[in-house]
């Protein structure tokens, strides 16, 4: 009888154990997919995007062909009359100020560091991305020192560029960055650079009450990209003229 009893208990505790498994197989299976493990499927996912840069890199490239073609066109009949080349290079100037220009010239470099590893409390949290808005403050000074093109680790920065705290890092442009962040201006180097470095400033403030590691250098020939998005006015319209 006894027997029996253990029998009943074992078949019992291996047709539980067999669900257990059969429900943990089939999570896993629903979240990393059939016949591949985490790792694998992580492997997977890294090729995937990877080659959805390679795309887009390679579209990228093919519209940065196709608009300098254009330009080459523009500007070979814009030759051809006085009062089209007057028009060709207003539309040069105000698409460089709109940011839709790739421009270069002399400027600033400033590089900015998170605190040193052991020098950090509570985690793995960037400084600068908890306090971003002393990014902010770095910009409207150098706009304040009249700088004619600004970009943060490669994002132009324009009127209508954002940026966004958003799980540890910066979206820009609506793309993610995360320290260190290399800021580059176009202007007068020297004007640019005393702007930032003003006794008890911004840079000093950033050094001594965050312990951030700042880097400014300058260049006689600064390269800033042109600002990708594509803003389209939905609901701002020019204001027309009434005629009395």
């Amino acid at each position: 009888m006894n027997d029996v009893k253990s029998k009943v208990a074992i078949i019992l505790v291996c047709i539980a154990l067999g669900i257990i498994l059969a429900v943990q197989f089939k999570t896993v299976e629903n979240t990393v997919g059939y016949g591949t493990i985490p790792t694998q499927r992580a492997q997977q996912m890294a090729i995937d995007y990877k080659k959805l840069q390679d795309e887009r890199d390679g579209i990228r490239n093919e519209l940065d062909n196709l608009e300098s073609k254009l330009k080459q066109y523009e500007k070979g009949e814009a030759e051809k009359d006085v009062y089209v080349e007057n028009l060709y290079k207003d539309i040069e100037k105000y698409r460089a100020l709109a940011g839709y220009e790739d421009l270069q010239g002399p400027g600033i470099i400033i590089e900015i560091n998170d605190p040193p590893a052991e020098v950090i409390f509570g985690g793995d949290s960037s400084i600068i991305v908890e306090n971003y808005e002393f990014l902010l403050q770095m910009i409207s000074v150098i706009n304040a020192t009249e700088a004619e093109a600004i970009s943060i680790n490669e994002q132009r920065y324009t009127s209508f560029t954002e940026i966004v705290p958003a799980a540890g890092h910066l979206e820009i442009n609506g793309v993610s960055v995360g320290p260190p962040f290399v800021i580059r201006a176009i202007g007068k180097p020297d004007d640019l650079e005393n702007a930032l470095r003003i006794k008890h400033g911004l840079i000093w403030r950033m050094e001594n009450l965050l312990n951030l590691d700042i880097h400014i250098k300058q260049e006689q020939n600064i390269v800033i990209p042109k600002y990708r998005k594509i803003k389209d006015f939905r609901y701002a319209k020019p204001v027309e003229e009434i005629s009395n």
